[in-house]
């Protein structure tokens, strides 16, 4: 197994496929290809996880940091993170693997002094 699947197994992988907008197609003849976004999301965990500068990613992804921090912005305009963390709050609610009674917040409150401190 390589690092790309490490850091984005298949599971996941299912999953961001189905919040991310199909990579739009090239003209032929024209440009370098389009790394793939499996091998982008990898880096972009692997740059959340370590963290490391997007210029210090190891050329073992594929891609070159500014690809992925470009792919990064695009994915974040396009509200993709969210849309992958409310997913996998279903997907795991629906399995039953999700407990929500550990994550009780506590309620507290506190006495705002008129006219300041």
């Amino acid at each position: 197994m390589g690092i790309v699947e490490r850091l984005v197994p298949d599971e996941l992988w299912e999953l961001f496929q189905r919040v991310v907008a199909p990579a739009p197609t090239r003209r032929q003849g024209g440009g370098r290809r389009r790394y793939g976004d499996r091998e982008v999301l990898a880096a972009i965990v692997f740059v959340a996880a370590s963290g490391c500068t997007w210029r210090q990613l190891p050329p073992s992804f594929g891609s070159s940091g500014p690809t992925a921090h470009r792919r990064f912005t695009e994915w974040t305009e396009a509200l993709v993170w969210a849309g992958l963390h409310r997913l996998v709050l279903d997907e795991l609610g629906a399995r039953g693997e999700l407990n929500w009674s550990r994550c009780a917040i506590d309620s507290v409150t506190m006495r705002a002094l008129k006219g300041g401190s």
